[in-house]
């Protein structure tokens, strides 16, 4: 059994992601968490007032949440029914990024999905604000983004990003390595340098250990030189290649610490057309436990 989470602010972006988990996870014995969470506004006429209307404010959003994750479960059971798919509702009365971060690491969840919308104009931010405070914050559990308006496609091609500075342990990549094997996929390892060199012996080692990991999946090394930036030449890599999902480790001096710390004219530029799959840094074992911490959940 897996663990999804999917948050929702019942946006088309966000039922899109559903739509994509739904797909994604059909053949897999599945629980999947719908997660709304609200924070009223607060009048700011005067104090007065905004305590006389706080509790009509919190009643209202916490229908308005509870009648909207009911709405997402008719359309799934309409459209996606499946006897493998358990589903089950959050309304929360808090932040999202802080809800997600609690209950991944008291419910053991297994994979974070989120959508993210694509960037309008320089005043955006890379991916979206919480899609990028969601990755930085989760860390027992990957976090997989799917953009907007992106099709399902059945992830044959993946790109697993790395400098291969760093060594990767089982539990970091069994995300990939079972994404690979469920599809068939093939792995396209893909390394950006600034300046093409010869890989020293500790890249050389850690590349001979992440092939040993992959085992029988099949997989390439691609080594390309940097264009303008590491995201946009990942992006043209996944264009050129037809690649249907990429995937890299959040860690410090990481591709995606670089991608998410990156001037906001750079961020821009990597419009995240495929998903993206961040796994955090997991050390030798899995970190999530399930625990019996109970929330207000609904089915």
């Amino acid at each position: 059994m897996k663990y999804i989470l999917i948050p929702t602010d019942f946006s088309s972006n966000a039922w899109n992601a559903i739509q994509y988990a739904l797909k994604l996870l059909q053949d897999e014995e599945c629980t999947f968490y719908l997660l709304n969470t609200y924070t009223p506004a607060i009048s700011s006429s005067r104090f007065i007032a905004a305590s006389l209307e706080g509790g009509h404010l919190a009643n209202s959003a916490h229908s308005a949440s509870k009648m909207g994750l009911k709405n997402v479960l008719s359309a799934i059971a309409r459209q996606y029914p499946n006897d493998k798919h358990t589903l089950k509702t959050i309304s929360s009365f808090s932040l999202l990024v802080d809800e997600i971060v609690e209950i991944v690491a008291d419910h053991g969840i297994d994979l974070v999905l989120v959508g993210t919308k694509g960037a309008s104009g320089l005043e955006e931010v890379f991916m979206g604000s919480n899609t990028v405070r969601i990755i930085k914050a989760v860390k027992n559990c990957p976090v997989l983004a799917i953009p907007q308006n992106y099709e399902f496609i059945k992830p044959s091609e993946i790109s697993f990003a790395t400098d291969f500075n760093r060594f990767y342990t089982i539990s970091e990549l069994k995300p990939v390595i079972d994404l690979a094997v469920s599809f068939g996929a093939a792995v396209r390892i893909v390394h950006v340098q600034h300046k093409i060199k010869a890989l020293t012996e500790l890249q050389r080692f850690n590349l001979g250990m992440l092939r040993k990991y992959l085992g029988e999946v099949a997989h390439y090394v691609h080594t390309v030189s940097e264009c303008n930036s590491v995201s946009e030449t990942l992006e043209l890599f996944a264009q050129e290649l037809d690649i249907h999902l990429l995937a890299m480790l959040h860690y410090p001096h990481s591709y995606m610490e670089r991608l998410t710390r990156a001037p906001v004219v750079k961020r821009v530029a990597f419009h995240t057309r495929i998903p993206l799959l961040v796994i955090p840094e997991l050390g030798m074992g899995t970190s999530n436990k399930k625990n019996s911490k109970a929330l207000s959940f609904s089915d």
